[in-house]
Formats: structure tokens, sequence, C-alpha cells
């Protein structure tokens, strides 16, 4: 076992703010000072040398990365995603699967449920052990409008079906927490209100207006996916969802901040209008990421990267080639947003809404010990990952 003390670090507190302070890592989690001395393990100090110290982030909504997609339907490529992540300072993750046949998609929830098998098996001591934890599925498609369908396939896409998720959840070991949906679709309603109970909802790649985007949150749908991306404006006399997810204060909401999807002048607005605690930064990336510029991939449809843009060959936005602590970065350094709002919002609320923040995001006693160092400037330093370093 290693136990490991972080020194002069400023620490992110539960309150949303830095502290001075020591952070105690016993084993795979952030114990007390007591647990700690308890310990005959030993012990390794890391100087932290004035760092922010903060939760690894939580990726809620991201397709791919590192020339792999969740949709690839591989544990190689599910260890690939995690690896990545990891190494990037997001140390748990929700891959986001597409719109896709039946049988591939079940092939992608039989592979997540093999990785996260092995990588919760305690005697293996193989590379899954590694990558950031797969903490979930995100089902983005095919219960979406075709007329929103940005770069998802429109041959695949279906009415809201139960009995499908269902299917889909077995197979995957029950690892779905979210499932998009189009709320004007046929059979919408029935499904958020038979399906909220099982799996977090959220109202994605929509034309829904102001008053079905309401019906349909008033019937459990909690979030909505890429606010402003695939569904109508927000305009003075139609608001759509995203004036809808306004007027319910439970709703969060999700947002891509890598310079390309939003202008920085909407995003300093969403948090005004949204506050600290409803906003999720996501990446939404792609294939791509981490890649050169170049031809790519995304739910079989070709995809051309150009700097932090990537688009499909009709110039639809194709997703992001930024992953979740870019996205923060230039949340931060190039939008105004401030240091600790960002954090909550890439660290914090995507862990609350996935329902994991008892063990994620957060930097407290019985928490896991995914930690990450940043100098004054926003670069990574170290990335503790279950106490070891990345």
């Amino acid at each position: 076992m290693i136990k490991t003390t972080i020194r002069n670090g400023r620490l992110f507190s539960e309150n949303g703010r830095f502290r001075k302070g020591l952070l105690y890592m016993l084993g795979d989690r952030i114990v007390t000072e007591e647990e700690y001395r308890a310990s005959s393990a030993k012990e390794e100090i890391w100087n932290a040398k004035g760092n922010w110290i903060i939760p690894g982030l939580t990726d809620i909504h991201f397709h791919g990365c590192a020339g792999y997609d969740c949709s690839d339907g591989t544990v190689e490529a599910f260890r690939a995603l995690a690896a990545y992540e990891a190494s990037q300072g997001i140390t748990s993750i929700t891959p986001a699967t597409m719109t896709l046949p039946e049988e591939t998609l079940m092939q992608v929830a039989a592979a997540a449920a093999e990785f996260a098998g092995k990588k919760n098996d305690d005697s293996s001591a193989g590379p899954e052990t590694e990558g950031a934890d797969l903490v979930g599925l995100y089902m983005e498609g095919p219960f979406i409008n075709p007329k929103k369908k940005g770069a998802q396939k429109e041959e695949y896409i279906r009415k809201p079906d139960i009995s499908l998720f269902h299917r889909l959840q077995e197979a995957s070991g029950g690892l779905f927490r979210t499932v998009v949906v189009a709320p004007e679709q046929e059979g919408a309603m029935e499904f958020i209100r038979e399906a909220s109970g099982e799996v977090s909802i959220s109202l994605g790649h929509t034309a829904a207006d102001y008053e079905t985007a309401c019906q349909a949150l008033e019937n459990g749908a909690s979030q909505i996916t890429h606010l402003f991306n695939a569904m109508p404006d927000f305009l003075h006399r139609e608001p759509g969802p995203a004036g809808a997810a306004a007027d319910h204060p439970s709703i969060m909401v999700e947002l891509i901040c890598d310079g390309i999807h939003i202008h920085p002048s909407v995003v300093r607005n969403v948090f005004r209008l949204f506050g600290p605690d409803r906003v999720i930064l996501i990446s939404d990336s792609m294939r791509a990421t981490g890649l050169p510029d170049g031809e790519s991939e995304l739910g079989g449809q070709k995809v051309y990267k150009k700097g932090k843009e990537a688009t499909l060959e009709d110039g639809t936005l194709a997703g992001s080639v930024t992953n979740l602590m870019d996205c923060m970065r230039t949340a931060v350094l190039e939008m105004g947003i401030p240091l600790e709002t960002a954090i909550k919002a890439a660290a914090v609320n995507p862990a609350k809404a996935i329902g994991i923040y008892g063990e994620y995001g957060r930097l407290t006693p019985g928490s896991y010990a995914n930690v990450v160092a940043l100098d004054s400037h926003m670069n990574l330093r170290q990335v503790f990952h279950h106490g070891r370093k990345v």
C-alpha cells in the first residue's frame, strides 16, 4: 500500500474555494490525518509548490480520443480512451455512443461491461487498472430528431423505445447513466416518464419548443445535452429548450467550451443565468482528439480535423477535438470564467449529475484519491489516480 502527503498546495474545498493545507492519500482513498498516521505504509511526500490541487475531472459526454472511439465496441478502445483521459487529468469517464444499429450498440455495451469487469478485478494487474475509471456510459442516440441530427446518421434514428434501452442496459451490466431524448418524437414523453426512475434523461438533438421541453422536464428529464448545439435557438419570443431549462431550477445543462461550439460571451452568460451549480462542462470529443490534423471518422462518417475544429464533408460540426481539461482551461484563460467556477463545472457538477459525487469530484476523506495539480498557468503538473502517480 502507498501513502502520500501533498504539501504546499492550495486545495479545492467543497465550499468551492481554495485553502492552504495538507492532503493525505492512503491506498486508493483520501483519508484523515489520523488514519494516515495510523498506517505503517512507507510514506511519500509530494511538494506541490503552490500549485492548485483539484479533484480529477469527470467527462460525462465524449466519444473518443487518441484514435479510438467508444462506438468501436472493443475493450481495446475503452482501454485507450481511459489511458488518454487519465493522462490529461480526467480520471473518471462515461463515454458516449452514437446513433447506430442495435447490434453495434449491443457490441459497445458488452465491451464496456467486459472492460469495467476487468478494471474492477483486483486480481488483474493489466492496463485496465491504470486508466480513468469507467463510471458509466452515455447514450446519445438513437432517440433523436432527424432535423437536428448533427453528426449522427439519420438512417439509424429510432422512436424512443424502452425495451431497446433495457436490452442495452442489461448488456452493459447497468452502465448507462444518461440517455438523450428528443421530447417531441412519438413516444418520447412515455419513455421519459418510465425511464427517468432508472437513468438520467437529457434533452438533446431536438427541435422541441419551450412548452414541449417544459413538459419533458416536468415528466422527469433532468439535463440538457450540449446546450445550444443541435436544438432551436434561445430567442426572445421562442426560448426553446434553453429557456425551459432556465425556468426549472434543478435542471443541469452541458456546455462545450472548446472555443468553437459556443461564443465566449454566451458561455459567460450561461454561467450567469444558470449559476455555478447547474453547468456541466463536457468535451464531446471524437477520436481525432490528441492526433494531428487530417481525416478521421465519427459514427461511420468522414470527419476533417483542422486545429480546434472538426467537421463533416458538408461542413457540419462533428463533435470537438478538445479534451475536457483543455475545455476547462479555455473557459478560464480565454472566456473569463473564474477558476473555482470552472472546476466545479468540470469535476463536481458532472459527478453529481450521474450520482457518483460520494467518491468522485471532491478532495474529502473517503473519496477516491483522484487528484490533479495545476500550476498558476493551469499547466498540468501531476495526476494521481487512486493514489498512484499517472
